[in-house]
């Protein structure tokens, strides 16, 4: 066959989009043939292009970190336990081991090796939530793995084309919505052969006889580049911590990032013990969104792939909650490992430029609406997403899924597939910290069922006892809160039995500010009153603004001619005053480390 010149920087520039429009491909054939809004509509998903060896060659620009960085290392237990020699093509594998793969046992984890001429040249996997897979309704209620479902080993759930029918039986006999679940099992094995022929198509228009030499020169510019970025930031150790609700005691995270020469390490020693509910978190999971930051932080434009991750090492002692091990339960481990991403950029703060960043709401708020109606039973999972932090140059985005990646969903697309209502969504006004650059808004989702029967709720967010931080002077988000309409308190996390006459009113946190308020330019306080992000009370407690409204107390729409600031009156206000919130980053550094 003819030689491709990898040197050539066209020709592998070519490949490399061509991989990429591969995979891209491979994740649109998943959305759009997925049953559920989970993968459909938040592209909680992943998926990616290995080659033989189980290598991460390039992924989807669609992606969640925890799905692919965590599929990416886990692709060797699949050859692990299927050599390359044992698999055949029309084969498929499976596995929802939260310690191989993603983390929980929601999340199913697809890989199908890919033949050319009978010849093993690579693999592709996709890794999706799954509505549900058994035992106790997704939650972090548990105190075992075994209590949160239908725990899979890798195992074929094809095998030379022929279903594995036992497995769909198994499956069939333990989710709640065996059609939906299935459904979307398919859409991922679906997707995989989508993924397969295009790639088989783009080595025959090259006449490439395998990926070897293509994967091994991608990653090897890859690791290149990564190390280069590394280097240029001062050797040393950056270190911050943070808090997180916990259950009965707060859950401690401390961050240490040592930077020597063109690697860096990542050490966790120090953060709280196993706990006893189902928020802990597997190593490769940690691995996951310890490796995305360092390289959102340092060097986002290289690509993700085997090559970025290698100069990137984990500490984790065995035991604590980032290091969890088997039978831990872990269904809501995003609730801690979330916060991994955001303990990194302020550990490294001002080496980072305007890439540095407060702390956000970090955790996604996963909801889960399960009960009896008059066709059945019915289970339901939801995204919804509190606030960014606020960046050193910009204000934080409002109700956006950083560090996942995941979007929340309409209300329409949930009240038209469940009982469920949606009486109110909206953003929650002054929830952004005060800054030079305010952190993003939270919202509040106030939602009840329609059945005329009780149901149980479980939300797994997190900061109702530790706002997101604020940096540089910048002042802490507001915090997270759920209640029944009734004013009731109720624990965020696990599952609540509600009345049927009773609405859940959730408030998810926003994100932390950057510098101080005072600094924040007055027109930039006068359009956040405009848009209803920060009230007349909080632009002069918090921002020291004055501004004056000119229309009545019940005119319905308002204008910026409606409002007038007093340039005089905050100048005076911002010469004496000091803001009522307060907050400083922990973020130090050590500089000179040998």
């Amino acid at each position: 066959m003819m030689t491709i010149d990898l040197r050539d920087p066209v020709v592998l520039q070519v490949l490399w989009q061509r991989l990429i429009s591969v995979t891209n491909e491979q994740a649109a054939a998943l959305i759009r043939t997925a049953f559920t809004p989970i993968v459909r509509d938040a592209e909680d998903l992943s998926a990616a292009v290995f080659d033989r060896y189980g290598q991460m060659i390039a992924q989807s620009v669609t992606g969640t970190p925890g799905h692919i960085n965590s599929m990416a290392t886990g692709m060797k237990h699949f050859l692990d336990a299927y050599p390359q020699e044992t698999l055949s093509p029309g084969d498929v594998l499976i596995t929802n081991d939260p310690w191989f793969t993603s983390g929980h046992l929601h999340d199913l984890t697809i890989a199908t090796p890919v033949f050319r001429d009978a010849t093993l040249v690579g693999f592709f996997a996709n890794t999706c939530h799954a509505l549900d897979i058994g035992g106790r309704p997704f939650s972090a209620d548990a105190n075992d793995v075994y209590e949160e479902g239908l725990y899979i080993p890798i195992m074929k759930l094809y095998e030379r084309g022929e279903p594995n029918e036992t497995m769909f039986k198994i499956f069939q006999s333990n989710v709640r919505a065996p059609g939906l679940v299935l459904g979307d099992v398919h859409a991922q094995v679906a997707c995989n052969d989508v993924g397969a022929r295009s790639l088989v198509r783009l080595m025959e228009e090259f006449r490439l006889d395998t990926l070897d030499t293509l994967s091994t020169t991608i990653i090897r510019r890859s690791e290149e580049a990564m190390r280069r970025a590394i280097a240029a930031v001062p050797d040393g150790e950056y270190r911050s911590e943070t808090r997180a609700d916990g259950f009965d005691q707060p859950i401690h995270i401390h961050t240490r990032v040592v930077v020597a020469g063109d690697g860096v390490t990542v050490d966790y020693t120090g953060t709280s013990p196993r706990n006893r509910m189902g928020i802990n978190v597997p190593l490769n999971y940690t691995q996951a969104y310890t490796t995305f930051a360092i390289k959102a932080a340092i060097s986002p434009e290289v690509p993700n792939n085997h090559g970025s991750f290698l100069p990137v090492q984990v500490v984790a002692p065995r035991g604590c909650i980032l290091n969890a091990q088997p039978p831990a339960p872990v269904a809501a481990r995003a609730v801690v490992g979330h916060f991994l991403p955001g303990t990194i950029f302020r550990a490294l703060g001002a080496e980072l430029g305007e890439r540095a960043m407060a702390a956000g709401a970090d955790s996604v708020c996963l909801i889960t609406v399960h009960g009896e109606a008059a066709q059945g039973d019915f289970t339901y999972t939801f995204f919804c997403l509190g606030g960014m932090g606020a960046r050193a140059s910009k204000d934080g985005l409002s109700t956006t899924g950083f560090p996942s990646g995941v979007a929340g969903t309409a209300a329409e697309v949930t009240e038209n597939l469940a009982p469920v209502l949606v009486h109110r969504r909206e953003l929650n006004g002054d929830s952004g910290g005060p800054g030079r650059y305010r952190g993003g808004l939270g919202q509040t989702i106030d939602l009840g069922v329609r059945t005329g029967r009780a149901y149980g709720l479980a939300a797994t967010a997190d900061r109702t006892r530790f706002p997101a931080e604020g940096v540089a002077g910048g002042c802490p988000g507001a915090p997270a809160r759920t209640a029944l309409d009734t004013g009731q308190v109720l624990d965020l996390k696990g599952t609540q039995q509600v009345p049927s006459d009773r609405r859940v009113v959730m408030q998810l946190a926003g994100g932390g500010g950057f510098g101080h308020p005072f600094q924040r330019d007055a027109r930039a306080v006068l359009r956040d009153v405009l848009n209803g992000y920060v009230s007349l009370d909080a632009a002069r407690d918090d921002y020291g603004v004055v501004i004056r409204r000119l229309a009545t107390a019940d005119e319905p729409v308002l204008l910026i001619e409606d409002f007038e600031l007093d340039e005089a009156a905050t100048a005076a206000l911002r010469g004496t005053a000091r803001p009522r919130c307060g907050g400083e980053a922990r973020g130090t550094r050590n500089p000179g480390m040998s």
